[in-house]
């Protein structure tokens, strides 16, 4: 055995690696208290195993920075990227979406496994100039699922009769929404992202938009204020819904926000009692909408918001810091708690063009159909978002912490 003196010295972790290593690490931290049961379950077609989200991200980096970048590299199981590709048609075929709860194998174990051969190849090409935009999306790819996993997992739990705990609830002051209001004079505005940092594609082009006077809501819509819009009739009442939202409603029998149960709510800590002056979560854009025409004002453009956001620190508000359990408690950041639904279709900023090759399907072939969220969730990783982010989900969903910022014409 090797005395301290006789193994060469331990080479210097660099930010890079730092940074890939405690990314990494959270994931599996997530996974921690779940059995490998609890790691299979899936609720619905939306949602996915959280075994699954480990291995799709690892499959990512095996697939864009590893297979074809890293000389001598062998897939650590050629059956396995059929398994977890998730809609890259130019990687080939898949597994079916709707049937990724039917992966009884590879086990948590054997997955986790798989994370630690791709991470131990990672590691030795991080200082690659030209694979650091890879890597560096993949990181940020794997954030997106830490949140994915959570929400999923929420879902999956919900639907037990038993009502489960994924973890001890966390207590923390719950902040009284704020009735304030920021303002903005308006005019012509840069909008996206441009300058050094990481962003997702779509985020840019920069480009100039036209924005009108406006103020935006300091803080967002409350558990109580959501209880007085049901308690007035909201749900009931046609003239306040679009078309398709009130057929949404009417053919899905809504009359709450997701897991609502009188006076509590279906919680990551279990059943909990609902925090009147928390920030509601957990409903549709159509429902946003809703509540928003109900109280008089609207939804914000995500340009509006975008605008307001300036100088707001992106890494403030509840967001995920470490495994706990996630609940919005208010603050009065732009960014946390719960996403913001905004009035703005998701589609392609001028000039926007995908990246070439698989890479290019990330965002852009998503670009119909869906609405663009603004600012972070309580389980977006603290760090993950910024002011010129586009989350974006299809107007009915709502198993993601959602919630609302209402904004006013000045």
């Amino acid at each position: 055995m090797a005395t301290t003196s006789d193994r060469p010295p331990a080479r210097p972790v660099t930010l890079t690696e730092e940074r890939y290593r405690s990314i990494r690490e959270l994931s599996e931290q997530l996974v921690a208290p779940l059995s490998d049961a609890d790691a299979t379950l899936q609720s619905m077609p939306d949602a996915s195993p959280a075994k699954w989200h480990l291995a799709h991200t690892t499959w990512f980096f095996e697939t864009f920075v590893l297979r074809d970048n890293c000389p001598g590299y062998r897939l650590f199981n050629e059956s396995w990227p059929f398994l977890f590709n998730s809609y890259y048609e130019a990687e080939g075929p898949r597994h079916a979406r709707p049937m990724r709860g039917m992966l009884s194998r590879p086990s948590l174990k054997d997955v986790l496994a798989y994370r630690r051969h791709v991470d131990s190849y990672v590691e030795r090409v991080l200082g690659r100039a030209d694979l650091a935009t890879l890597i560096e999306l993949g990181l940020n790819h794997e954030q997106q699922h830490q949140e994915l996993l959570l929400t999923d997992l929420k879902h999956a739990l919900s639907l037990n009769p038993l009502k489960p705990a994924y973890s001890a609830p966390v207590r923390r002051p719950t902040a009284r929404g704020s009735s304030g209001w920021h303002t903005c004079e308006g005019g012509v505005m840069r909008v996206g992202h441009a300058g050094e940092g990481f962003a997702f594609d779509n985020e840019g082009p920069s480009h100039e938009v036209v924005v009108e006077p406006f103020a935006l809501a300091s803080g967002l819509v409350t558990n109580q204020e959501w209880a007085d819009f049901i308690a007035d009739g909201g749900y009931r009442d046609p003239s306040l819904w679009l078309s398709d939202g009130w057929a949404w409603v009417q053919a899905s029998a809504i009359d709450a926000p997701l897991y609502w149960r009188e006076d509590e709510a279906f919680t990551l800590a279990g059943m909990q009692h609902r925090e009147p002056d928390a920030p509601v979560t957990h409903v549709s854009f159509y429902e946003a909408d809703a509540f928003a025409t109900w109280a008089g004002h609207r939804l914000p453009t995500e340009f509006e918001w975008e605008t307001a956001a300036r100088g707001h620190d992106p890494a403030g508000g509840v967001q995920l810091d470490e495994a706990a359990a996630v609940h919005p408690s208010g603050s009065q950041s732009l960014f946390g708690d719960g996403w913001q639904w905004t009035r703005s279709a998701y589609l392609p900023y001028p000039r926007f063009r995908p990246a070439a090759g698989a890479v290019g399907e990330y965002n852009g072939k998503f670009m119909s159909g869906q609405c663009v969220l603004k600012g972070a969730s309580c389980a977006t990783p603290r760090g993950h978002a910024r002011a010129t982010y586009r989350n974006f989900f299809p107007p009915e969903k709502r198993w993601q912490f959602t919630g609302v910022r209402l904004a006013k014409d000045l």
